[in-house]
């Protein structure tokens, strides 16, 4: 027996991302923004953390369209998979990729009304999983109680 606010945050968190991952890889909902994104993810890739120490540069293309595919995936995982521990694995995946975000933000000195939004998703991901986190302990308690009192029957 789930929430409506958990499977409310769920549904519209993953609908936002499968529509940020789209926009990344494809400019089939925006010519502009998909424009826009394109270069940004090329001041993104060249603050890429770990490049520097591992001598390795990130290719912006590739790493534009793997972080769009992976906000697909766990976007469909929020919105669609009925199952919590995949939904849950798919936040934790959407986390990092806002804390991923925000770290590139400040990197390149993007001033706060860009980073904001990130910020904002970041908050509203950490927040779904008190949400689900509180409901799951109400239920695991309600279990318990049942089974003291034997087949869920209250006694006096």
């Amino acid at each position: 027996m789930g929430s409506i606010v958990l499977k409310s945050l769920s549904i519209l968190l993953g609908i936002f991302f499968i529509f940020m991952g789209v926009t990344k890889i494809t400019p089939f909902i925006s010519k502009e923004l998909h424009k826009e994104l394109r270069k940004e993810y090329v001041r993104y890739a060249k603050v890429f953390p770990l490049s520097e120490m591992l001598d390795f540069k990130v290719p912006s293309k590739w790493y534009r369209r793997t972080i769009g595919g992976c906000e697909i995936l766990f976007g469909l995982s929020l919105a669609l998979i009925p199952y919590q521990r995949i939904k849950n694995a798919a936040n934790i995946g959407l986390i990092l990729l806002m804390i991923l975000a925000t770290y590139s933000h400040i990197a390149i000195s993007d001033p706060f009304d860009r980073c904001a939004p990130t910020i904002v998703f970041f908050f509203m991901l950490c927040g779904r999983l008190v949400v689900w986190y509180q409901t799951h302990r109400r239920e695991m308690l309600e279990k318990l109680v049942a089974a003291q009192n034997g087949n869920g029957l209250k006694r006096d």
